[in-house]
C-alpha cells in the first residue's frame, strides 16, 4: 500500500513553502503530510491526535494536535483535507509550543488601587455584571459596547451576537475583522446581494489565470501558494498576474507584475475594465441574463485609457494592456482579492471593480473561474455570519423589517428588542463613542487593538479614559490588557470546542486536545456565565442563550442559519469528525456541501431576500430599498462602476514618501503567540523600514542603518532593508508593540515607537469603514549608521 508522503519540519524558516508536488492543470493537488513533534517525541509514542484547524491565518488548514501526558507535544497535517492535503505553514508547525508559555493569564485580574492584581472568577464577573447592570438601567444598553475577534470559534461569536443583541440590546458591537476583512463582505454584498464567497480553493487546481489583487499570498495565506507553486511546477500551468507595490515572492513569479502608486488601485481596475471592454473580451449572454448595470460600467470607463491609468497609477502603459489581455483571454479566471485593496483608498470600490470583471467576462460557478475577496483571520468568516461583526446573524438585512422579525422568531423575541433602527456601529465609531463618553463599558475579547487599531496614542488615551469601564478577554497580558478594569484569561486553540469556517466557506471541528492553564475557561463559558449572571430572558420567560455547551450552541445556529445563505443545517459536529473539511452551504438538499456559489445565477440579490439595499461607492451613503428595487427588481448582481478619487493623505514636501504596512510570513497578528515562539521570533525579531534600491541611494542609506519614520501622527524607528518595493514608498511590518520592551505597552514618552499603527491616521473607507492603513504621507531621516553586522538586524528572506 502506498503510504502518503512525509515531510518533518526541516529548515521551514528558510523554506517555508516545502517541497514541491508539481500536478497538471485539471488534476488533484497530490498529498504531502507536514509534520512537526516536540524534540524527543516520536509519532508512535504519541497518546492521542486530536483534529483542529489552523489558528494563525484564514486558510483553514486541516490538523491534528499531538497529545502526550495532558501536553500538546506537535502538530501533522491531515492528508485527507480538501483544503490543505497535508500541509503546514510555519506558524502551523511551530505555533502550538505558545500554549505553554510560562506567562499565560491563569486568574483573573482586577484594578485595585490602580494596579492589576490577581483575583477570582466570582470577584471579576461580579464587577463585570454589576457594572452592566448599573450603566444599562441608569444610561441605557448603547453605553455597552463590544469588541471581538477573528480568532474565537463560530460557537462563541453567535452567543456573544445574541447576549448582546437581544439580552443587552446594544447596537454596538463589532470585531477586529473591521481591520481586515470588512472590505471583502462589503464587496460581495455590493455585486451579489449577499456575503459568501463564490469561489473555492480548487479553483487553483483548473485556472489558466490567476489574478491576485493587493494579496501576497505568499505570507498570508501559505498552503495555497504552495498549492500555486505546485501548478506552476506542473503540466500546463496558469499565468499570474500579482497587482502589489512590493516585489513579493508572488511578484517574482508573476507574468506580469504591476506595481501601481499607493491609493491608485481603483484607476488601474478602471483602465482594465476598459481594455476588456473595447476587445469585447465580454460574455454578453452572461452579462444579459444575470447581471444588471453594464451600461453604466462601460459608461464609466469609456475614458479610462491604459495611458490615462499610466500617469495615475505610474505603471507603463503597455503593462496594464498586457495585464488586460492576460484577464481578458483566459479560458477559467481566478481573482483573488486582500488587503493591499481592502485597507487602501477606495477599498470597496475597487473590490467591487474585481467582482465586474467576473460579471462581464462571466467567470463565475465553474471550477476554475471564481473570485475569492479573502479573509485576513483564522473566522473572520464566523463573525460576518453569526452577527458579530455589526451585521444581523445569518446575513439578514437590518433595513428589511421581514428579516429582523424572522431573527426575532429564532430568538423569541420582540422585533423592537433587537437594535436596527440605524446602521450597524463599526469598530473605529466604538472607539469614538468611548472617547466622547457615549460608550462607557467596552468588553475586548481575542484582541489587541492598542496595537492594532490606527493613530495608537489616541488609542491609548481613549484606553486609559477614567469613565470606561474595559474588560480584556485573552491569553497574555498584552498591551491592551494593561489598560483594562477587569482581565479574564482565556483558554485558547487546543483547549476548547468548537468550529472554523474559512475564506472559501469550508467548516472545520477543531476540538478539545488538553486543559486549559489554571483557572483559564473558554471564552464560550465565559459568555455563557456572563449571560447567566445577566439574567437574559427571551419574552416568554425562558433563557435567551438556552445552551450550555459547544455542541448545544452549534445546534441554536444551525436553526438561525437554516434558510439563509450560510445554511448550515446539513451539519453538525459529529458530520465534522467525518470527512475533513465541508463548505457551507450544507443541508439536506446539498448534503456534502457546496462548492462554488452562482454557477445558476445570483440566488440572494432579489430585493426580498437580499442582506443589503446598497451603498454608494463613493460617499458610503446608503441608497435604500427604494433605489434597490428599481435598479434590481428580478434580483440580478449588481455591475458597480466608481470613479477613480486621489487618496486624502498624499506625499507633500514634508512628507514626501508614502508608507505601506502588511505582514510577514513569521507572524500573526500582534504577535501574542507567535513571538513567543523562537523559531517564529527568531526568523523576524523587531520592526524593519523597506526602502527602494534608488530611493536608498539618493538618500545616502545603507543595509541596516537604524531610521526613523515620521507621519502627521507619530514616529517609528527600524533598522533599515533595501529593495523589493517601488520607488517613493516605505513598507513597516504592523505586529510589532512594546508587550516585550521595558516600556510595557507604549513607546517611551516622547520618543518614537515600534508600532506601525503609532504612524497611520485615523481614516477609513467610507462604504465598509475598514481603516486605511496603506495610503499614509510619511517623511524618512536617519537616526544611526549600521555596525559591519548590527546585532538583531532583520534578515531578507
Amino acid at each position: 500500500m502506498k503510504r502518503n508522503p512525509v515531510q518533518g519540519p526541516g529548515d521551514r524558516i528558510a523554506a517555508p513553502w516545502g517541497d514541491r508536488t508539481p500536478y497538471g492543470r485539471g488534476g488533484r493537488w497530490p498529498v504531502r503530510r507536514d509534520s512537526c513533534l516536540a524534540d524527543g517525541v516520536a509519532e508512535e509514542e504519541v497518546d492521542a491526535w486530536v483534529r483542529a484547524a489552523s489558528l494563525l491565518h484564514s486558510d483553514g488548514d486541516a490538523m491534528d494536535i499531538a497529545v502526550r501526558d495532558g501536553r500538546i507535544v506537535g502538530v501533522r497535517g491531515r492528508a485527507d483535507d480538501r483544503v490543505n492535503r497535508g500541509r503546514l505553514e510555519p506558524k502551523d508547525l511551530y505555533a502550538w509550543q505558545a500554549n505553554g508559555s510560562a506567562d499565560r493569564l491563569t486568574r483573573p485580574l482586577v484594578r485595585e488601587g490602580g494596579r492589576l492584581v490577581e483575583s477570582d472568577w466570582p470577584t471579576a464577573m461580579g464587577r463585570v455584571v454589576a457594572r452592566s447592570r448599573e450603566l444599562i438601567s441608569s444610561h441605557g444598553p448603547e453605553t455597552v459596547a463590544f469588541y471581538t475577534s477573528g480568532q474565537l470559534f463560530l460557537e462563541e461569536y453567535y452567543t456573544l451576537a445574541v447576549l448582546a443583541r437581544a439580552g443587552i440590546g446594544t447596537p454596538h458591537l463589532d470585531g477586529n475583522t473591521r481591520l481586515c476583512t470588512a472590505t471583502a463582505a462589503e464587496a460581495l454584498k455590493e455585486s451579489f446581494g449577499s456575503d459568501g464567497q463564490p469561489g473555492s480553493y480548487e479553483d487553483i487546481d483548473h485556472a489558466d489565470a490567476i489574478a491576485l489583487f493587493g494579496h501576497n499570498i505568499a505570507e498570508t495565506q501559505v498552503v495555497q501558494w504552495m498549492r500555486i507553486l505546485d501548478r506552476l511546477d506542473g503540466a500546463d500551468p496558469p499565468r499570474l498576474l500579482c497587482v502589489d507595490p512590493r516585489l513579493t515572492p508572488v511578484a517574482r513569479r508573476a507574468t506580469v507584475h504591476l506595481a501601481p502608486r499607493l491609493g491608485t488601485n481603483v484607476a488601474l481596475l478602471n483602465a482594465l475594465l476598459h481594455e476588456i471592454v473595447r476587445h469585447d473580451w465580454t460574455d454578453p449572454g452572461f452579462i444579459a441574463r444575470h447581471t444588471v448595470g453594464f451600461d453604466a460600467l462601460r459608461e464609466q470607463v469609456e475614458p479610462c485609457t491604459p495611458r490615462w491609468a499610466s500617469g495615475i497609477c505610474d505603471v507603463p502603459a503597455a503593462a496594464i494592456e498586457e495585464a488586460a489581455e492576460l484577464l481578458g483571454t483566459a479560458d477559467r479566471l481566478l481573482s483573488t482579492v486582500l488587503q493591499g485593496f481592502y485597507q487602501a483608498n477606495q477599498a470597496t470600490a475597487a473590490a467591487v471593480q474585481v467582482n465586474n470583471l467576473h460579471l462581464i467576462r462571466g467567470m463565475l460557478g465553474r471550477a476554475g473561474a471564481g473570485v475569492l475577496q479573502m479573509n485576513g483571520q483564522p473566522t473572520a468568516e464566523n463573525t460576518r455570519e453569526c452577527g458579530a461583526d455589526g451585521d444581523l446573524p445569518g446575513f439578514r438585512n437590518w433595513q428589511n423589517e421581514a428579516h429582523v422579525a424572522d431573527l426575532a422568531r429564532v430568538w423569541n423575541v420582540e422585533p423592537s428588542a433587537i437594535p436596527h433602527d440605524g446602521p450597524p456601529t463599526h469598530a473605529m465609531e466604538i472607539f469614538r463613542l468611548a472617547e466622547q463618553g457615549e460608550v462607557r463599558m467596552l468588553w475586548i475579547s481575542a484582541t489587541n487593538p492598542a496595537v492594532s487599531l490606527p493613530d495608537l496614542a489616541r488609542i491609548r488615551s481613549v484606553l486609559s479614559e477614567e469613565g470606561l469601564f474595559t474588560v480584556v478577554q485573552d491569553l497574555f497580558l498584552t498591551e491592551t490588557a494593561q489598560f483594562a478594569d477587569v482581565v479574564l484569561p482565556a483558554a485558547t486553540w487546543g483547549e476548547k470546542t468548537g468550529t472554523f469556517t474559512n475564506a472559501d466557506r469550508t467548516v472545520h471541528l477543531s476540538e478539545k486536545a488538553v486543559d486549559p492553564p489554571g483557572e483559564a475557561r473558554p471564552d464560550l463559558d465565559i459568555f455563557l456565565d456572563y449571560a447567566a449572571r445577566m439574567g437574559f430572558e427571551d419574552k416568554d420567560g425562558g433563557r435567551l442563550v438556552h445552551w450550555s455547551s459547544p455542541e448545544e450552541a452549534f445546534e441554536a445556529w444551525k436553526r438561525c442559519s437554516a434558510g439563509r445563505p450560510c445554511d448550515y443545517t446539513g451539519l453538525s459536529h459529529e458530520k465534522l469528525r467525518g470527512p475533513s473539511g465541508i463548505q457551507w452551504p450544507c443541508t439536506e438538499h446539498a448534503p456534502e456541501g457546496t462548492d462554488r456559489l452562482y454557477g445558476d445565477g445570483v440566488d440572494w440579490a432579489h430585493p426580498d431576500l437580499c442582506e443589503t439595499y446598497g451603498k454608494d461607492l463613493v460617499t458610503g451613503e446608503p441608497l435604500g430599498e427604494d433605489w434597490y428595487r428599481s435598479t434590481n427588481p428580478d434580483g440580478k448582481a449588481l455591475i458597480r462602476p466608481a470613479p477613480y478619487l486621489r487618496p486624502q493623505e498624499w506625499p507633500d514636501e514634508d512628507h514626501p514618501f508614502q508608507l505601506t504596512t502588511g505582514r510577514t510570513l513569521y507572524h500573526f497578528h500582534t504577535r501574542t503567540k507567535t513571538a513567543r515562539v523562537p523559531q517564529l521570533e527568531n526568523a523576524a525579531p523587531d520592526v524593519w523600514v523597506q526602502i527602494a534600491d534608488v530611493d536608498a541611494t539618493r538618500l545616502g542609506l545603507a543595509e541596516g542603518d537604524l531610521v526613523e519614520v515620521t507621519t502627521r501622527c507619530g514616529a517609528l524607528r527600524g533598522r533599515l532593508r533595501i529593495g523589493s518595493v517601488r520607488p517613493g514608498v516605505l513598507f513597516v511590518p504592523f505586529h510589532y508593540g512594546y508587550w516585550d520592551t521595558p516600556a510595557g505597552n507604549a513607546p517611551v514618552p516622547g520618543g518614537a515607537g515600534r508600532a506601525a499603527n503609532e504612524l497611520i491616521p485615523t481614516l477609513w473607507d467610507p462604504v465598509s469603514k475598514q481603516p486605511q492603513f496603506k495610503t499614509a504621507a510619511a517623511a524618512l531621516t536617519l537616526v544611526e549608521r549600521a555596525a559591519a553586522d548590527p546585532r538583531g538586524r532583520p534578515q531578507e528572506r
